[in-house]
């Protein structure tokens, strides 16, 4: 199959569960039921793009090899989150029979958290009537959405986000079957936008290597509209010195020249000042700006009057801590 088109975050999808970087706990107990040649129900919950729809489509290939695409199945709840997918589809799965020599097939049900209360009431008792022939997979990102008796059924795998060397090691493997060269500021950079998310870092990777296969720190933060974290320092610092016109006028040139996101933005100022060193009760204060003005953005108000008015409340704020 020609790949030279397929995206990468696909392309470089691990085929064996050994080859998930970030996880080597996780990868450990899960290859454990595939030397038992049994398996619980799974609930596998944590953040987007640390490996839980690879985790579960690996286990099904090492679990059945040349059978496994007969005996698994992936539903993406998003799409039908109502209680007939659970009548219709999960169950017509779950109650036939295993091909080939497998004793029981995976069901595998991503972003289960979506799913109505009522569907997954449903869904507990399908997983009870038919736990003989199938082996439910659930990945959720808030476990917490998940209700009880389902999360009691189930062995619950916690993914973390993914270490920066765990990105670094994957972007490399990358990068050197790509025939790219990266500098060590380009690779910060993607560490940086990754926040532990490879999807996120492969998808930086190749968009900056549509354009050339030399890739710096520059370009990186181009491609995928994102502050530099000396921009971000800048726009704190002038902030907190009480000079409102000069963060206004940087404020502007990030949103409307450079084209980054407003909640972005707050995301970045909100990492630049966990690191910033400063009084507490002052720390404390701008936190609470950040969280208000990204709940006000969430609620549908204009952005650009919140994030002039976010700036102004950092003035403020420096200004009655002196």
């Amino acid at each position: 199959m020609d790949e030279s088109h397929t995206i990468w975050i696909e392309k470089y999808r691990p085929q064996k569960l050994a080859d998930i970087v970030g996880q080597d706990e996780i990868v450990e107990r899960l290859s454990s039921y595939v030397r038992s040649g049994n398996l619980p129900h799974l609930l596998f919950t944590g953040s987007a793009g640390v490996g839980k729809t690879t985790a579960a489509v690996t286990l099904a290939r090492e679990f059945f090899r040349d059978s496994w695409q007969m005996n698994f199945r992936e539903l993406n709840a998003s799409d039908e989150r109502g209680i007939d997918v659970v009548r219709n589809q999960i169950k017509q799965f779950a109650r036939t029979t295993p091909l080939g020599e497998a004793t029981f097939k995976i069901l595998f049900l991503d972003e289960a958290d979506a799913l109505t209360t009522d569907a997954q009431a449903a869904l507990r008792r399908t997983m009870e009537s038919y736990a003989q022939t199938c082996r439910f997979i659930l990945s959720c990102n808030y476990s917490s959405k998940i209700i009880d008796p389902i999360q009691s059924r189930c062995a619950i795998y916690r993914f973390k986000p993914l270490g920066p060397e765990a990105v670094r090691e994957e972007v490399r493997r990358i990068a050197s079957r790509e025939g790219l060269t990266i500098t060590d500021g380009a690779m910060d950079a993607i560490v940086y936008i990754a926040q532990g998310d490879m999807r996120k870092a492969i998808n930086a990777l190749q968009g900056a290597a549509i354009i050339n296969p030399a890739i710096d720190e520059k370009r990186v933060y181009s491609i995928t509209s994102t502050a530099r974290p000396e921009e971000i320092d800048e726009l704190l610092s002038l902030s907190l010195t009480g000079d409102f016109d000069g963060a206004e006028s940087l404020l502007a040139q990030l949103l409307h020249e450079r084209g980054i996101a407003p909640n972005e933005l707050i995301n970045q100022m909100y990492r630049a000042l966990l690191k910033r060193e400063m009084p507490r009760e002052l720390k404390v204060r701008l936190i609470d700006h950040l969280g208000e003005s990204d709940f006000r953005l969430s609620e549908g108000a204009n952005s650009d009057i919140q994030m002039e008015a976010l700036v102004a409340r950092f003035v403020l704020s420096s200004q009655a801590g002196h």
